[in-house]
């Protein structure tokens, strides 16, 4: 009886689980799909072709927005990184229990709170400092989201490593920059690249802070996507959007392999 009660309950997970990515991806399918579709159009798949993707990279103006959305991802994702690496140490070293747990906490609220309020809040702050929309505006935001994302990739690396490599590191001679360079980077290092392409990926996707704070005269690919969708259906967007999809899951593996990499024992690397 409960052989066949684990089969069954096996079973119905599975096929939950199945359901689940059918409605996740089956979109995603469809609009990759139609994005060879000769028809021009959401239906009535004629034939195979890739002039929507010559359309995409035959757009200059889309090929700058593009350029833009690359420089502001990969720039706001190592400033983050750095930030975020420094949190994470600072909250570390905090000793105070309750302390620690107030700054988590503090941390946490950029993650959890709605794209639309951070927004909003941007905005008003860049109107009253007086910051111009553009460039310098969705940088910092970008950055001010991707800074909590990367403090939480980071930290629980840093209290999985044990305090008697840093004392044995002291004991040695080591000043406390040998410390931080030699002993505890190397071996958060899974956890910095991690939450570097977790920033990278988020900066890409925004769409709703960036909405806010952009002005006119620049935009970005989320942005642009949005505006055209607006103007009706046209299969270069799939195409776009399908170009977009791939360059995250690309990520996704980096940060997959790269993870991987991080749980391996000690022992298990070769010295060659």
């Amino acid at each position: 009886m409960a052989s066949q009660r684990t089969s069954r309950g096996w079973k119905w997970s599975n096929l939950y689980l199945i359901a689940v990515f059918v409605v996740l991806y089956a979109p995603i399918f469809f609009l990759t799909l139609y994005s060879f579709n000769s028809g021009g159009a959401m239906h009535d798949f004629e034939g195979f072709t890739l002039e929507w993707y010559k359309e995409v990279f035959a757009d200059t103006r889309l090929l700058i927005i593009v350029l833009n959305t690359l420089v502001i991802a990969l720039l706001s994702s190592a400033l983050s990184t750095i930030l975020g690496v420094l949190g994470a140490l600072a909250i570390q070293h905090v000793r105070r229990r309750r302390t620690q747990n107030t700054l988590l906490a503090l941390n946490n609220v950029l993650i959890v709170s709605p794209d639309v309020i951070i927004g909003a809040s941007f905005l008003i702050l860049f109107t009253i400092v007086g910051i111009k929309l553009g460039f310098v505006s969705v940088l910092l935001a970008h950055i001010a989201f991707s800074v909590p994302i990367v403090v939480i990739m980071v930290l629980p690396k840093l209290e999985e490593m044990s305090s008697t490599w840093i004392d044995a590191a002291r004991d040695l001679g080591a000043s406390r920059t040998d410390v931080l360079t030699k002993v505890m980077l190397p071996y958060i290092r899974p956890g910095i690249f991690a939450g570097f392409f977790m920033a990278l990926t988020y900066s890409l996707d925004d769409f709703a802070v960036t909405f806010f704070v952009t002005g006119n005269g620049y935009s970005t690919l989320a942005v642009e996507i949005y505006s055209r969708a607006r103007q009706g259906i046209s299969l270069s967007i799939n195409a776009l959007s399908t170009l977009i999809f791939l360059f995250t899951i690309v990520l996704v593996i980096g940060y997959y392999f790269i993870n991987q990499r991080g749980n391996r024992p000690p022992g298990m690397e070769v010295q060659k």
